[in-house]
C-alpha cells in the first residue's frame, strides 16, 4: 500500500521535487486576501525553521511543543521538527494556562513555540511549574516578559529567518537517519474520561494513514481544500496537512471560523473537512432564509465548486447529511480516534450509506467484540501513550486497539456507531442505556443546540438542554406565546409544551427506557472554558452534573414525577 521506508520528510520531499513551482498553500493575507506560496518557497521556510532549531539544539527524539492557532508558521514548525528528527507536541491553542503548562511538564520540552503574546500571557503565574531550562519562542511581536523563562520572537532570532543562506545538506544527512518507527508527534487527548494522556504516532502511523485515506478518495492537483479545523487535532493534521502534501493538491488556511463562507467565496474550494456542528448550522442558516430548496443556493454558499465534504469528530445527523446530498453537494462521514492516526473507516462518494461511518480504509483490521467494543488492528494503531505503560498495556490487547466504542458492521461491511462503552448509562432497573445515541438523535431538533442524557442509578432519564435560542424565539412568535423575559422563554408552559413534543418526536423510534422523561433548558452554553466541554467538543459529563447538580436534582425529586415537571435553568 505505501513504501514501508516513508517517512513524513520524505513525503514533503517527494512533494517538492515533483511539484517544485507549482502553486501549493493559499495563506491570509490582510483583510480577505490570500497569499500563494509555491511548493519551493515552503521548502526553503521549513529549512530556515529547521536551521532555528538547530540552533537551538534540538536534537533528535527532543520534544518541541507548539501553542499555536492555525498559520503559516505552525505548518512550517511541524515539518521542520520532523527534519531534524525532533518530536512534535501540538498543544491546542484554547487550553487554559495550566492545562498547558501540564502538557508541558509531562513530555519534557526543552523547547516550546507560541503564536502570540497573548497566548504566552497565560503561564504568567506558573513559572515555578515549569522545567528550568525550557525556552520559548513566541511567532508575533512584541516580545512578553510573563515568565523567567528566555522569550524571543521568531522575526528578531538570527537573521537566518528572512536573510541568511541556509546549507541544506547538514539538515537532510539529519533527515535521512529518521525511521519510519521513530517518534514523531505527541497528541494529548481531550480527556473526556480523565485526565489527558499523550498519545504516541509515528511516523510510519501517519503516512501509513495519510496513505490509506487518500486512496479511498479521488484527490488531485486541481483540488484547492479549505482548511479551518484546528491543526493540533489529529482529524485536521493527517487528513488536511498530510493528505495534501501526499496528493500535491492545493491548501488554503482559513481566516478564521467566522469567516469560512467568506472564505469560500474568494478560495471557491473544491473539498473541505469539518465538524458536524458547523454543516447543520449551514442548513439552518438556509432554512430559516428561506432558501434552502433554491436551486444551487448551497453550492453557490460554499463557493460555487465544491464537490465533496467530509465530516468527523462527532456523529453527523442523517438529516443534515440528507440535505447537502440532495442539493447536489456530497457529505460524508468517517470515523477514527487520536490513537489511530486518526481514520480507522470512511465513506466514500462511491460507497456510502445513511447512518454509518463506512467501511475500513485500505490496511485497516476492525473488529467488534463479544461486548460490542470496537477495536482495530494495522499500522494506524499508536505505539502507545507517554510514559504510561499500564494505559497503553488497557488500550492495546494483542495487536488490537480498544476504541471504548460500541457498535456493528452491517451486512455490506459498513461500521454504524451505537455509543461509547464507558459512557454507558446504567439505570436502577439494570438497563444498559447509550446517552451518545439519545444525544445525537434529540441533536436533530432546530431548538436544541447541546443536550446531555442523565440517569445513572435512576428509574429513568433526564436530560438537560441548551436551546438554539434564535429558533426558539421564532417559534414563540409563532405561536404567539407571550413572554415577558429571558428566563420566561426557559420555563413558560408553552415553551416546555413545544420541547416535550420535540423530545418525544427526536425519540419516536427507540425503546421505554430509552425515552427522556424530564429535562431542564439550561439559560447558556456547555463551554470549553468553563471545563464542560473538551477541545473538540465532546461532554465532560462529570464537569457538567456538578455545575448543574441542582437542576438534575430536582429532576429527580419525586420518584413519581410527571413528565410536565420540567423547568428552566
Amino acid at each position: 500500500m505505501h513504501d514501508a521506508g516513508e517517512t513524513l520528510i520524505s513525503l514533503f520531499r517527494d512533494r517538492v521535487r515533483a511539484s517544485s513551482t507549482a502553486t501549493a498553500l493559499h495563506v491570509p493575507h490582510g483583510a480577505g486576501g490570500f497569499r500563494k506560496l509555491t511548493w519551493k518557497a515552503i521548502e526553503q521556510d521549513v529549512l530556515r525553521m529547521a536551521a532555528i532549531l538547530a540552533r537551538h539544539d534540538v536534537a533528535p527524539s527532543d520534544r518541541v511543543v507548539q501553542v499555536s492557532e492555525n498559520r503559516y508558521e505552525w505548518i512550517l514548525l511541524d515539518l521542520a521538527v520532523h527534519v531534524v528528527g525532533g518530536v512534535h507536541v501540538a498543544i491546542h491553542s484554547s487550553l487554559a494556562g495550566p492545562q498547558i503548562v501540564e502538557q508541558i511538564v509531562d513530555c519534557g520540552a526543552r523547547l516550546a513555540f507560541v503564536s502570540t503574546a497573548e497566548q504566552a500571557a497565560k503561564f504568567a503565574g506558573y513559572e515555578a511549574d515549569l522545567p528550568r531550562d525550557l525556552r520559548w519562542v513566541v511567532f508575533d511581536p512584541p516580545t512578553p516578559s510573563v515568565t523567567r523563562h528566555s522569550l524571543g520572537v521568531l522575526p528578531d532570532l538570527p537573521a537566518i529567518w528572512e536573510t541568511e543562506p541556509v546549507d541544506p545538506q547538514p539538515l537532510w544527512d539529519t533527515a535521512e537517519k529518521i525511521r519510519p518507527g521513530d517518534l514523531a508527534t505527541i497528541l494529548y487527548t481531550s480527556g473526556t474520561t480523565g485526565e489527558p494522556k499523550g498519545v504516541m504516532l509515528t511516523h510510519a502511523n501517519l503516512v501509513s494513514n495519510t496513505r490509506a485515506t487518500l486512496k479511498a478518495f479521488d484527490y488531485g492537483a486541481d483540488d484547492l481544500r479549505l482548511s479551518w479545523l484546528p491543526l493540533s487535532h489529529i482529524f485536521a493534521r493527517t487528513c488536511d496537512l498530510y493528505v495534501w502534501i501526499a496528493a500535491g493538491c492545493e491548501l488554503a488556511l482559513a481566516e478564521s471560523r467566522e469567516k469560512i463562507i467568506d472564505n469560500c467565496q474568494t478560495l471557491r474550494p473544491t473539498t473541505m473537512n469539518g465538524v458536524p456542528y458547523f454543516y447543520d448550522k449551514v442548513r439552518q442558516l438556509l432554512v430559516s432564509s428561506g432558501e434552502a430548496d433554491k436551486p444551487g443556493r448551497l453550492l453557490e454558499m460554499l463557493g460555487g465548486r465544491m464537490r465533496l465534504c467530509n465530516s468527523g469528530g462527532a456523529a453527523l445527523a442523517d438529516e443534515t447529511a440528507e440535505f447537502f446530498w440532495q442539493r447536489g453537494v456530497q457529505l460524508i462521514q468517517g470515523y477514527g480516534l487520536t490513537e489511530s492516526s486518526p481514520v480507522i473507516t470512511a465513506s466514500t462518494p462511491s460507497a456510502f450509506k445513511l447512518g454509518t461511518v463506512g467501511r475500513p480504509i485500505p490496511g485497516v483490521e476492525v473488529g467488534i467484540t463479544d461486548e460490542g467494543e470496537i477495536v482495530t488492528r494495522g499500522p494506524h494503531v499508536m505505539l502507545g501513550y507517554w510514559n504510561r505503560p499500564d494505559d497503553t498495556a488497557d488500550a492495546i490487547r494483542e495487536e488490537w486497539l480498544m476504541t471504548g466504542d460500541l457498535g456493528y458492521l452491517d451486512e455490506e461491511g459498513f461500521l454504524r456507531i451505537t455509543g461509547r462503552k464507558k459512557e454507558l448509562i446504567v439505570t436502577s432497573a439494570g438497563k444498559n442505556i447509550a446517552p451518545v445515541y439519545l444525544e445525537n438523535l434529540l441533536l436533530q431538533s432546530p431548538l436544541i443546540s447541546q443536550a446531555m442524557i442523565v440517569g445513572e442509578g435512576k428509574s429513568y432519564l433526564s436530560a438537560l438542554l441548551v436551546p438554539h435560542r434564535e429558533n426558539l424565539r421564532a417559534r414563540i412568535s409563532e405561536r404567539r406565546i407571550p413572554i415577558d423575559s429571558a428566563a420566561d422563554e426557559l420555563s413558560h408552559p408553552g415553551v416546555l409544551a413545544i420541547y416535550r413534543d420535540q423530545l418525544d418526536a427526536c425519540l419516536k423510534n427507540v425503546s421505554p427506557q430509552e425515552q427522556v422523561r424530564r429535562f431542564t433548558l439550561l439559560g447558556r452554553p456547555l463551554t470549553i472554558e468553563l471545563g464542560e466541554l473538551t477541545p473538540t467538543l465532546k461532554l465532560r459529563r462529570a464537569v457538567i452534573q456538578k455545575h448543574f447538580a441542582d437542576a438534575i436534582e430536582a429532576m429527580y425529586a419525586a420518584a413519581n414525577c410527571p413528565a410536565e415537571g420540567e423547568r428552566g435553568a
